[in-house]
């Protein structure tokens, strides 16, 4: 592309960046969710744009506008919204929904090695039980007697939510931060978790407790592992583009692809906090097994009501 093609299919967008400025600077106090998307996606373009000029047209006077567009557009993105609270909810009531819908194969790709794992280590753990203790890290393969499922006495469910929560938000920022590592880590502890879920119903069918093993985990697992699976998403996203930087730098695919990564990690920390107290009050709680299979049916009803909606604007605002 030369220069003069470059200026003549992408000015457009500077000019309505501009606008939106003007637009925006002017009513700081009323921004509507659907400016500050558009606002949001114009200045992701421009940002591309400065990149591509300052790559091939460096010397050039688009490369010193697009800078000081940017900058402003910047500047009054972030510096100057007055509202912390509408950023917030529109941040997990809209960009995170989109961002997950964007980047869904990669979070399908996410669940389906967690998934390779939990099927290896069932089928060993079935056809040989005493290989549990070569699959499991001793501290679990020691602990865990299927016998006393649903007698675990009185729980301090206060401090088990919150460590239950720490530990969760660890494993998840352990897959997407594997995603530097061109996506191997992320590989790794994803298929280990899966490997962990799957020996242990593997052994809990030996007994024939599978009905009780899924109940006490089925009610947070859900919306747990969907979290982990996203956070996995995210980190295999940032490999991909290390792996396949395509015509642009891996430092440019890192950053710019870290930056939407971090977003969907983000994102999943209201679930983590849901998962955490649901498996810290509703798990080891006296409710019977068929009424915590049925609250597992309300937390999927209850994700898929906040995807839909999430979605709504999303819809809209590619409809007009």
């Amino acid at each position: 592309m030369n220069y003069r093609t470059f200026i003549s299919q992408n000015r457009q967008d500077w000019e309505r960046l501009e606008n939106l400025i003007h637009t925006l600077q002017q009513n700081k106090k009323k921004w509507t969710a659907r400016q500050v998307e558009d606002f949001q996606r114009t200045y992701q373009k421009v940002t591309q744009h400065l990149a591509f000029s300052q790559t091939y047209f460096p010397e050039e006077e688009s490369t010193d506008h697009l800078n000081t567009l940017t900058s402003k557009a910047h500047n009054t993105l972030y510096q100057e919204q007055t509202s912390n609270w509408k950023q917030v909810k529109h941040l997990f009531g809209h960009t995170f929904i989109n961002l997950l819908r964007e980047q869904w194969a990669f979070v399908i790709i996410s669940m389906g090695l967690f998934l390779l794992g939990g099927t290896a280590a069932f089928l060993a753990v079935y056809q040989d039980p005493m290989s549990l203790y070569t699959i499991l890290p001793d501290n679990i393969a020691q602990n865990v007697d299927p016998s006393q499922i649903g007698r675990g006495g009185g729980v301090n469910s206060p401090v088990m939510s919150a460590e239950i929560l720490t530990n969760n938000i660890q494993v998840a920022f352990l897959a997407f931060a594997g995603g530097i590592t061109f996506g191997l880590l992320t590989v790794y502890v994803l298929i280990f978790n899966g490997i962990i879920v799957g020996a242990l119903a593997a052994l809990f069918f030996t007994y024939g407790k599978s009905y009780d093993f899924w109940a006490y985990i089925v009610p947070h697992g859900i919306i747990e592992l969907t979290a982990i699976f996203i956070a996995g998403g995210a980190g295999l996203l940032m490999g991909f583009k290390l792996w396949v930087p395509g015509s642009r730098t891996r430092a440019y695919q890192l950053k710019t692809n870290a930056y939407r990564s971090v977003l969907l990690l983000i994102g999943t920390l209201p679930l983590f906090i849901i998962a955490g107290i649901i498996e810290g009050y509703i798990t080891p709680s006296a409710l019977s097994l068929e009424a915590k299979y049925a609250f597992a049916g309300l937390t999927v009803i209850g994700l898929l009501i906040y995807i839909l909606l999430g979605s709504r604007p999303f819809k809209a605002a590619r409809g007009s």
